[in-house]
């Protein structure tokens, strides 16, 4: 397992770090981490996720900030490098986001992405 401490190679942005902590603390799960993963499918190839997880892997990259940490599995992590995950929240709601300077492209939600 590799402990980043947020800074590149994937930034996890105070305002993400923020709305981590709010929901762990609303679950009563210390445990809780957020994954983010990058999968095949959405209108430009790529798309990314987001889920909670309690487990990490051996080989999961980890970055921490402001004690709450996002997990991210060896084979998104080499489409993640130099991405930003960020927390939004806007006319069209909130979410966790993903600013990628690797995808070539992203769809209209930005939610997919080609490289």
């Amino acid at each position: 397992m590799s402990v980043v401490e947020s800074v590149d190679p994937i930034e996890f942005t105070e305002a993400a770090a923020a709305k981590l902590k709010s929901l762990i603390e609303e679950e009563e799960n210390a445990r809780l981490m957020l994954r983010v993963y990058v999968t095949g499918g959405g209108c430009s190839g790529f798309q990314y996720g987001f889920t909670f997880d309690e487990e990490h892997q051996e080989d999961d990259t980890e970055v921490v900030r402001d004690g709450v940490t996002l997990v991210v599995d060896p084979l998104s992590f080499q489409y993640l490098v130099g991405s930003e995950v960020d927390y939004k929240e806007n006319l069209e709601g909130s979410r966790f986001t993903v600013q990628n300077p690797n995808a070539t492209s992203t769809c209209g939600c930005g939610a997919s992405f080609s490289i």
